[in-house]
Parts: structure tokens; sequence; C-alpha cells
């Protein structure tokens, strides 16, 4: 079929892929499966033929290639019969190290990525914890800077290349007052002492290693931070978009696969003297599959472009994520159906894709939270912004919390103000300048009740206004009520907890962000 999106060099980049899967790697898939392990050599191998580096800069050993080359690779890695191996090379790939490309220190570029792209090293994203699955602002693992160093504490689960991998970039909180302001990425060294990983068995994915993680005050250089210090939560937030099309892309590769498989099977398979792709309620039930495939891939294919030209593009890739694997899950179900017993056997390739599409609707953020960001976008009109990319340097990064210097403020108001009304007009005399530098935004409030009402904040030239009403076009809404409002500035209420159960919608998270960080707290009762 004629493609917008695929050249002839694309297809001729297909073949080659194809090629090495299906001659280097698939062969090997029940060895691999029952081994519970990809060995070393395909990673260097993959190394040597440069598709490690397909979307990093040639000055690191990639070869910066459009995306539509990695949607090439990723469609391709299927080809290999194991979801457990494209899962572990898209999370090296396109997760763990597109961290280290774009938010890391040249340092860090050159010690991991440069490695990385050659399959010398193998990567891994830690951020899901024991007791707090998709909600990242839960997060309870600790990195305190004493000296040149971080000594991290705590544990993450269900980490994919966690347990044979060789460094992981771990999600930590390094300000645990700040909610999801304080937590950083930080890259820890496989060899580190203190570190340790316990393999978990799974359904499927048998060939990928899935980790549990624990970390015991292991001491990490602080040279190994991501980015900026307390800026790892909009990083994954950036991040996560990829990861969840990467998804969607192998999803949809997958349920190909899966109706390739069985399409192949219903015509050499037969019952009541006839092949099985004669019973009309199988050859029905497969075009309704087929057409929805069709349907989610345009979807997926066209979410690739958009990423592509460097759109943020929240909402499809959400959607592709959603309807991908959920097709995937319902696909792989049917299919199994029309093998019979035999889908059910071991030996049989449709058993292994069964067990392998289960986990597609769980990981990389769940159907249900793909759900309700589409709806806080549809309905709430939340808009997500863009994270700067800005490599860190170790002398520019921020003292430990127990050495830092709090900044001249003005004398705390001798009144608490109590009431919503109350605590919004008494932002000018809270507002921290130095802060928010040369920042300028305009918010509005909207807060229902009979102590709230409509208000405008607007900050310029380094001082805050508020005026009663709305006025002028906003960066940022925020509605809730006032009671809320009132608990979230005192201290009675969770701000994170009440933004992802919706009691409190906020237009635009980023700038929601820099806005809390430019006001002094209130004086807890």
């Amino acid at each position: 079929m004629k493609s917008l999106y695929f050249s002839s060099e694309h297809e001729t980049f297909r073949g080659t892929v194809r090629q090495f899967v299906e001659k280097e790697v698939a062969p090997h898939a029940d060895t691999w499966e029952k081994e519970q392990r990809i060995p070393r050599a395909i990673w260097k191998r993959m190394g040597e033929l440069g598709l490690l580096g397909i979307n990093h800069p040639e000055a690191y050993g990639g070869t910066a290639a459009d995306f539509f080359y990695s949607v090439v690779f990723l469609e391709e890695l299927n080809r290999s019969t194991m979801g457990g191996f494209s899962a572990a090379v898209s999370v090296h790939e396109f997760m763990a190290t597109e961290y280290i490309a774009r938010f890391g220190s040249e340092e860090l570029k050159r010690k991991f990525l440069v490695p990385s792209i050659a399959g010398e090293k193998i990567g891994a994203l830690a951020i899901t914890e024991p007791n707090t699955g998709s909600d990242v602002a839960a997060i309870r693992t600790q990195a305190v800077r004493l000296g040149d160093h971080y000594v991290l504490n705590g544990s993450k689960t269900f980490i994919t290349n966690g347990v044979f991998g060789d460094f992981v970039l771990v999600a930590a909180k390094t300000d645990p007052g700040a909610g999801v302001g304080g937590i950083s990425l930080i890259l820890v060294d496989r060899d580190s002492p203190g570190f340790t990983a316990r393999q978990l068995h799974k359904i499927g994915w048998h060939c990928s290693d899935t980790g549990e993680l624990s970390f015991e005050d292991v001491r990490v250089p602080i040279s190994h931070l991501i980015g900026e210090e307390n800026k790892g939560f909009y990083y994954i937030m950036e991040c996560f978009q990829l990861e969840r099309l990467v998804s969607a892309v192998l999803y949809v590769s997958g349920a190909g696969l899966c109706l390739e498989t069985t399409l192949k099977y219903i015509t050499e398979r037969e019952a009541f003297n006839r092949p099985l792709s004669k019973f009309q309620v199988i050859r029905h039930t497969l075009a309704d599959l087929k057409a929805e495939l069709e349907a989610v891939r345009q979807l997926t294919y066209y979410t690739c472009w958009l990423h592509s030209r460097k759109e943020q593009a929240v909402e499809y890739c959400s959607m592709a994520k959603l309807l991908s694997t959920e097709l995937m899950k319902k696909m792989a179900d049917t299919c199994l159906q029309f093998h019979g017993g035999y889908g059910y056997m071991d030996e049989y390739l449709m058993s292994r894709i069964y067990r392998d599409a289960r986990v597609g609707t769980i990981v990389g953020g769940t159907s249900e939270i793909m759900r309700e960001i589409i709806a806080r976008l549809m309905i709430d009109q939340v808009r997500y912004g863009a994270v700067q990319e800005k490599a860190a340097s170790p002398p520019a990064l921020a003292k430990p919390i127990q050495q830092r210097e709090e900044p001249e403020r003005p004398e705390p108001v001798r009144v608490i103000p109590t009431t919503a009304a109350e605590i919004l007009k008494s932002l000018p005399e809270r507002f921290l300048s130095e802060k928010a530098g040369s920042w300028e935004t305009v918010f509005h409030f909207d807060l229902s009740g009979p102590e709230g009402g409509q208000f405008t904040v607007t900050i310029k030239g380094g001082s805050c206004t508020v005026e009663a009403g709305l006025k002028g076009n906003p960066e940022c809404v925020v509605r809730t009520s006032d009671k809320l409002y009132q608990d979230i500035e005192l201290g009675k209420a969770n701000a994170e907890v009440a933004l992802m159960t919706g009691k409190i919608k906020v237009s635009d998270l980023v700038e929601m962000m820099k806005f809390i960080k430019s006001f002094r707290r209130l004086p807890r009762a």
C-alpha cells in the first residue's frame, strides 16, 4: 500500500532490519525465552549495525535519522516473535538513553550514551515503585545531597532491563516538601555499592529481565544528575509522550503479526472437511479486526508525523497508545480462539503472542490513565507545555537542602488570611520576585463557593497584582472550590492528589508549577 510517510529509503532500511531480525534473532526465540535473558552478543551486534542510535546525534555514534526510520525499526522488532525483546530494546533506545541525549550533560553523554549506542551498555528507566503505580508524584525514593554525592534510599519495581542492565535512570525526591517540583532524575551505575536487583517472573515477556530494585545508601556523583535538580517530573511528563508513541507502534505492528499468523493458520487448518478460512463467522470477525487495525495504524502514523514535527501531541499519543494496546489485547484473544486448543500450546507462536499482549494496557500508563488524559484535554481544556531542554553542569547545581541559603523575604503578614478570597489577595505580599525573575504571566482563578470568586493574578516587571474579575488573556486557568483552595494553601489538603482526582482543574500544569514556586507559603497552623 502506498504511504504518505515512508519513502523508498525507509523501505530499503526495513528490508535490512527484517533480514537481521529474522535471521539473527527469531531463530533463538525459544532458547532466550527459556533462559529469560537476551544475550549480550545481540546487543553488540545491533550496535555494530547502527540500530541502537537511529534517533540519536551523529556526534555520539548515532545516525540522527528522521523519526520514521525509528518507526520502521520498531515495527520490524516484532518479527523476533518475542514481545520481551521488543520491550527491552525500545526501553533502552527510546526511553533510558532518550533522557541522557535530551537533558544529560556532555560528560554523561560521553560516558553512557556513546557505549549505549554501540551496544556495550544497556540502560533502564526506574520510575515505578511498589506503592505508587502510575502516580509519579507519589514516589518515595529519596536522594539527599552530601558534598559532591547524592545518597539514594528507596526501591523501584517492574523495571525492564533492571537486572542485567548496566545503568538505571532513577526518579527520586531531592526536595521531599516540594511535591512534583521536588523530583530529580539521577543516573545510577549498576555496580554502585548498595544497589541490588531481584529478577521478577512474568506471565509474558519472558526473555526480557524485569527487576525489583533496592537502593540502600547508594552514593552517586552529583555529575550523574540528569538536567536540572527538581525538574525530573517535567522531563518524565514530556518523554512519556515518546514512550507511549513507541508502545503504539509496537502494538500496532504486533497486532499485524498476530493477524498474519492467524490468516496463515486458518488457510491450512481444516474442520468439517474444509479450511477454517471458509467459515463466515471467522472471515467476518477477522475482517472487522483488519479494519480496526488499519484505522489505528493510520492514527499512529499521523501521531508519529506530529512527533517528527516536534509537536506536543499529548492527546494523539494517548489515543494511539490506548487504542493500539486495547486492540492488541482483543486481537490476541480472538485469534487464539480461532487456533483452538493448539493456540494454548507453548509450541505454537500464538500462545506467546497472547501472553505477551496482555501487559500492553498496563505498561507506559494504563488504559484508565490514557482515558483520563484524553478527557482532561477534551473536557477540561488542559494544556501541556514543553520542557526546555537544558544540560546541567555540576557547578550550577543547587546547594543541598540542608545547606541552602534562604533568599531575603518580606516580613510575614501579621494576620493569617483564612478565606479563599483573602488568601488570593495576600499573593502580592507573599510574592518572591527573585524566584520569578523576568517571568511574565496572567492567571485566572475561578473559585466556586461563598468565600471564593473570580480573580486575575498578573506577574509582570518583578511584581504581582491581584484584581477582582477575569481580565485579559490568561496563560493558565485554575478552577476549584473555595474550600479546597483554602485547604491547599493552609496545608490541610494535598495539591497533587487534588489534581490527580480532578478536584482542581489547571489548564497548564507547567505554568502552574512555576507559579507555586514564586510565592512564599502561608504559615501553617
